[in-house]
C-alpha cells in the first residue's frame, strides 16, 4: 500500500477460484485478459487484492499453476491472514486484533461434540484462526445455529462460515473477508488513501459478506454459485452497485469495470492493431508483447509490414538488448529473430505476460519501465507447464517526428529470476 503517493484510483478486491482464475478454461484466457488490463492501466495508481478461502500454502501452489499477477495484498484463510505484496509479510497487527475473545482450543473442543464434524478439512486449510471442517449441506443449518450457542455459551466471539454447500469454517467475530476488507479501507482512510472506488468481486457464498460492505461496487460473476445467488435475490436485487455479470470468471471482473464506468476495460489482448495510438508507456509494452506472443503461435498474418513496424521503433545503430544469457542483439539481429521464431510456438500452451509493471519518467520525454516478464510452456518431455520469468528493464523515448506521440524502445535489459529457468540455453528470447 506504501507505493502509492495518493489515494488509489481503483481497489479490486477478488475471490480466486472461480473468480479470478476460471478452472474450466486451461488456456487462462479471461486472466490473461485481465493481466494485460491491469498491467496497461491500472498497476501505477491502483491496488489489487486477493481474496480467498485458500491457506497460503495452498495460494503459493496456485501460483505456480496458473499466470496470477502479484497482488499488492493478499488476504488468505478466510479472511484470517493479511500479507502484502509478493514479501508474504504477515500483519501482526491484523493478528491480535483477531485474539480478542478466541480462543482455538475451546473451538476444537466444541466441535468435536458434533458427530456431523468429524470431517475436517485439509491440514493444510487449518490456521490459528481459522477450524474447517466438511459438511453435508443438509445437517449444515442446525450444526451452525447449536455450535454458535455452544461458543457464545464459552465465552467466544466468533462466527461460522458456510460455503459451496460443503464447507463449514469457524472464525473470530471479526475475521471473514469483510472483515479483513473493512480493516484495510480504515488503515488507508487513517493514512489519507481512501480509494476512490472499489469493486470486489466473488462467486460463492464465502463472498456474500464483502458485497455487504458499505459503499463498494459488487460483481457476481456469471458462474456463481446458488448459495451467492440465492443471498443476492434476498439482499443485493435492488442494489444499483451490485451486479450478476454475464462472463465468466475475470471476464465478469473486466465487464463490471465498464458497467460501473470505473475506468478502461477494453484489455490490449481485444486490441488487434499493432499501432499505438497513445502516449501510456505501459499500454505501449504490453501491447508489444501480446503481438509477440501471437507471433510466435502463429495466430497472426505473417507479415513484413510488423517487422518494418519494429524497424520504426527501434533505434538503427547500436546494440538495443540484451537477453537473460548475457547475449547483445542490434536492431537487425533483433528482427531476424523474430522473423525466424514466426509460429516456432504453434500449438503449444505458449503465452506471456508482464506483471509489476512500473514507469518513471526519466527525462522530458524518456521513460523507464521495470516489470517481470514471464512466459510458459511445455517441456518437450511432458505435459506439465513451467514458468520462466526475466525482471525486465526498458528505456523508451518519444519520437519527435511521429505526429501520433509514438515512442522508440531505446535499449532493453532481461535479467533471470531466482528459480528461472531450468534450462538457460534452450530458452530463445528475442526481447
Amino acid at each position: 500500500m506504501n507505493r502509492l503517493d495518493s489515494s488509489p484510483k481503483l481497489m479490486i478486491v477478488s475471490d480466486l477460484d472461480q473468480t479470478m482464475v476460471d478452472h474450466n478454461d486451461k488456456h487462462n484466457i479471461s486472466l490473461l485478459k485481465f493481466n494485460a488490463l491491469w498491467e496497461a492501466y491500472y498497476r501505477r495508481d491502483s491496488l489489487l487484492v486477493f481474496s480467498t478461502g485458500r491457506s497460503l500454502t495452498s495460494y503459493r501452489k496456485l501460483r505456480k499453476e496458473r499466470p496470477l499477477l502479484t497482488p499488492d495484498l493478499t488476504i488468505t484463510s478466510l479472511g484470517t491472514v493479511i500479507e502484502y505484496g509478493d514479501s508474504m509479510v504477515e500483519n501482526e497487527e491484523w493478528e491480535q486484533f483477531l485474539n480478542q475473545n478466541w480462543n482455538r482450543d475451546i473451538v476444537v473442543e466444541e466441535t468435536l461434540k458434533f458427530p456431523e464434524l468429524k470431517q475436517l478439512q485439509s491440514q493444510t486449510e487449518q490456521g490459528a484462526h481459522k477450524v474447517g471442517f466438511l459438511i453435508e449441506k443438509d445437517k449444515a443449518p442446525r450444526v451452525i445455529n447449536l455450535l454458535s450457542q455452544c461458543l457464545e455459551k464459552r465465552g467466544l466471539d466468533v462466527k461460522i462460515v458456510y460455503s459451496s454447500g460443503m464447507y463449514l469454517d469457524v472464525l473470530p467475530k471479526h475475521a471473514g473477508k469483510a472483515g479483513a476488507l473493512q480493516y484495510l479501507l480504515n488503515k488507508l482512510k487513517s493514512n489519507g488513501k481512501a480509494p476512490t472506488n472499489v469493486l470486489v468481486c466473488g462467486d460463492s457464498g464465502n463472498d456474500t459478506e464483502l458485497f455487504s460492505t458499505p459503499d463498494v461496487y459488487g460483481v457476481m460473476v456469471s458462474n456463481a454459485e446458488e448459495d451467492l445467488l440465492e443471498w443476492y435475490m434476498n439482499n443485493g436485487k435492488d442494489n444499483p452497485k451490485v451486479i450478476h455479470g454475464t462472463e465468466r470468471c475475470a471476464g465478469g471482473i473486466i465487464e463490471a469495470i465498464g458497467s460501473f464506468q470505473l475506468g478502461p476495460n477494453l484489455s490490449p489482448r481485444d486490441i488487434n492493431c499493432c499501432k499505438v495510438e497513445t502516449i501510456n508507456p505501459c499500454f505501449e509494452v504490453v501491447k508489444f508483447y501480446v503481438l509477440y506472443e501471437r507471433w510466435r503461435r502463429g495466430e497472426v498474418e505473417k507479415s513484413e509490414l510488423y517487422l518494418e513496424h519494429l524497424k520504426s521503433i527501434f533505434p538503427a545503430k547500436g546494440p538495443i538488448s540484451v537477453d537473460p544469457n548475457g547475449k547483445e542483439r542490434s536492431r537487425e539481429e533483433l528482427i531476424d529473430g523474430i522473423r525466424e521464431s514466426y509460429g516456432d510456438m504453434k500449438g503449444t500452451p505458449f503465452r506471456t505476460w508482464l506483471d509489476g509493471l512500473s514507469s518513471s519518467q526519466v527525462g522530458s520525454d524518456s521513460w523507464l519501465l521495470r516489470f517481470n516478464k514471464w512466459d510458459s510452456s511445455s517441456s518437450s518431455s511432458s505435459s506439465k507447464k513451467k514458468f520462466r520469468g526475466c525482471f525486465t528493464t526498458v528505456l523508451m523515448s518519444s519520437q519527435e517526428k511521429d505526429p501520433k506521440g509514438g515512442l522508440m524502445w531505446m535499449h532493453v535489459q532481461h535479467t533471470w529470476l531466482d528459480g528461472s529457468p531450468s534450462e538457460p540455453q534452450d530458452y530463445n528470447c528475442f526481447i
